[in-house]
């Protein structure tokens, strides 16, 4: 079956189209929300509130980009709303630091010890982190997403990075 094919049979509400994209999707999707929510269970929700909106709007899927890019943004829109719904928020000033990293030292990380050190991140710098490293945003767009400064998303990046740096130089992760 086709993107198209699949597209088409979801907008005709289709159960085994919608099956079949749960089935391709469900999983990659679970992992991006896993990246924002604080446990798995909020994941879990996250996604499934998304498929719902997916559901609900594959007829507004223009094929612009691909099906699962489309996807995903709905995702990580769902999961920022939920993170603001239940007010996970936490002040984020407007300094702009510009701290230095070694990409090096995420080379030594295995991806579970990474997803760990993710979620023990502050709210707002793992938002910031994972639109802009892992998501691709600009922080144009980031700044727009969150409702903050260009300048905050900058900040919140460094900062996160230096957080990841200080966590992996303290478990003695990195080999200088």
């Amino acid at each position: 079956m086709t993107e198209q094919q699949l597209v088409d049979g979801c907008i005709r509400e289709d159960r085994k189209c919608q099956e079949t994209l749960w089935n391709l999707y469900a999983s990659r999707l679970l992992t991006v929300s896993i990246r924002y929510c604080q446990n798995r269970e909020d994941a879990e929700d996250v996604l499934m509130e998304a498929f719902v909106k997916i559901f609900d709007n594959m007829s507004a899927f223009r094929g612009q980009s691909s099906l699962e890019t489309w996807m995903r943004r709905i995702v990580v829109n769902t999961s920022i709303n939920k993170i603001r719904s239940r007010k996970f928020t936490e002040s984020i000033d407007n300094e702009a630091l510009h701290i230095g990293y070694s990409d090096n030292a995420f080379d030594a990380m295995d991806a579970k010890a990474l997803m760990k050190m993710l979620e023990s991140l502050p709210v707002g710098y793992r938002m910031v982190f994972n639109l802009f490293a892992v998501e691709g945003y600009s922080h144009k767009e980031i700044a727009e997403l969150l409702t903050i400064d260009e300048g905050t998303s900058r900040s919140q990046l460094a900062k996160a990075r230096k957080a990841l740096q200080d966590m992996i130089e303290k478990k003695g992760v990195m080999h200088t």
